[in-house]
């Protein structure tokens, strides 16, 4: 099978390993791709997000599956554009990725499903905003109603910083503040059926303890061994399943991964958001526990096959990742800085190192190149082991100024 994969990112770099490794996928490309993905496959310098270059990139590869990584070219319509050329593709078009292009979209969709999540008020003005802002009170949960690469929520005490982060972002979502720990549940669908992957949980704050500015991840695990038991079917029933029969009904079938972001609250579960395609760096992860191959999987979603109930074959064990982050992450990252020590780290035994925001410069160096550089993943026979292993690994790695948090995970190795 020939497959191209859009992006460049960690999130690409891992989806990119795991159908390198699928003995079905016999030609891998990836567009513009990064220095890691370019050890196993042909990299491809176009703007993903540009429909026009995307297709006539597929037109000279003719891939047999396209599978969209970040959610820019969903928005831009790039699925859109392949679909109408006659390309199979993983990831949804323009106008069900609104799930994740517009959080108000997302909670009409969800009122409409019958979706647990926290209520809300869409606001354009100040006044609407103070009123929302009384109305729910602190904490106050302030989200930008577009694309924010992860980073478009404010959750804050502070009264004053929620009505500035209002006032630039224009359109905004405020909600009630959902309480209780947070999951991130992926659902494969062929726009009818679904199938749910692993649950896995992230940590969004650039510091220890959760302190700190939102960022895109600097971190996550799996499996979860706190989370209560019948959860992904329970997430299933009531959240996934409902969303895709909405979406089809409005005659936007949903085909893709459906990213579910969860607080498990007092009141029960609760949809904090929708993504449109896999998380950053959940992905990381979950596709390092995923034995099921994975080109055939996404291939099944593109084609409309996938089997009702099909249950998905795991590895034992569990994994841990850590980002590495330029100085300056998330507010002014500083690029252009040299990275060594990746051969140290991935000779670490259960470690690996995927590329996020790196390139080669004109030297022939790597440098870092994005705020979220490399993405080290530790495996194990649980969790302690798994995360051993990732800091293990990081320790190894030489980047001027770089940080990273050191209690990914920790909290769970005591549960299991």
């Amino acid at each position: 099978m020939r497959i191209l994969v859009l992006g460049s990112g960690g999130r690409e770099h891992a989806i990119a390993r795991a159908l390198h490794l699928d003995p079905a996928v016999t030609d891998l490309h990836v567009a513009p791709g990064n220095p890691g993905t370019q050890a196993f496959a042909d990299n491809h310098v176009i703007d993903p997000s540009d429909p026009v270059a995307v297709t006539e990139l597929a037109a000279r590869l003719r891939p047999e599956l396209v599978v969209i990584g970040p959610e820019a070219p969903l928005i831009a319509g790039v699925a859109d554009a392949l679909r109408r050329n006659g390309v199979l593709v993983f990831g949804p078009d323009r106008a069900a990725a609104r799930i994740e292009g517009s959080k108000a979209f997302a909670k009409e969709v969800m009122a409409a499903a019958g979706v647990p999540t926290a209520d809300a008020r869409v606001c354009t003005t100040d006044d609407q905003v103070n009123e929302a802002l009384e109305e729910f009170g602190p904490p106050y949960v302030v989200k930008d109603d577009g694309l924010a690469a992860g980073k478009g929520v404010v959750v804050t005490e502070d009264r004053e910083l929620a009505v500035r982060h209002a006032r630039a972002c224009g359109r905004v979502v405020i909600e009630d503040y959902l309480d209780g720990p947070e999951v991130s549940l992926f659902a494969l669908s062929d726009g009818n059926t679904a199938v749910p992957l692993m649950p896995a949980q992230d940590f969004k704050r650039a510091y220890d303890g959760d302190e700190g500015p939102n960022t895109g991840g600097m971190g996550a695990y799996t499996p979860l061994p706190w989370a209560p038991e019948g959860l992904v079917d329970e997430v299933m029933a009531t959240v996934v399943q409902p969303t895709i029969a909405e979406l089809r009904r409005r005659e936007t079938p949903y085909v893709g991964v459906l990213y579910a972001g969860l607080a498990l609250t007092s009141k029960g579960v609760r949809v904090v958001e929708f993504n449109a395609r896999f998380g950053d760096p959940e992905t990381q992860v979950v596709l390092d526990r995923l034995a099921t191959p994975l080109g055939g999987l996404l291939q099944s979603c593109a084609i409309g096959g996938l089997v009702p109930d099909q249950r998905l074959e795991w590895r034992p064990g569990a994994a841990v990742t850590v980002v590495v982050a330029a100085e300056g992450y998330p507010e002014s990252p500083v690029k252009g800085d040299p990275i060594t020590g990746l051969e140290e780290a991935a000779a670490v035994e259960g470690a690996y190192v995927l590329h996020a925001g790196t390139k080669v410069n004109e030297d022939g160096v790597l440098v870092a190149n994005g705020g979220r550089v490399l993405n080290v993943v530790g495996t194990g026979p649980d969790l302690a082991a798994a995360r051993d292993t990732a800091y293990e690994a990081v320790g190894r790695i030489r980047l001027r100024g770089s940080h990273h948090r050191t209690d990914i995970a920790l909290k769970a190795t005591r549960l299991g």
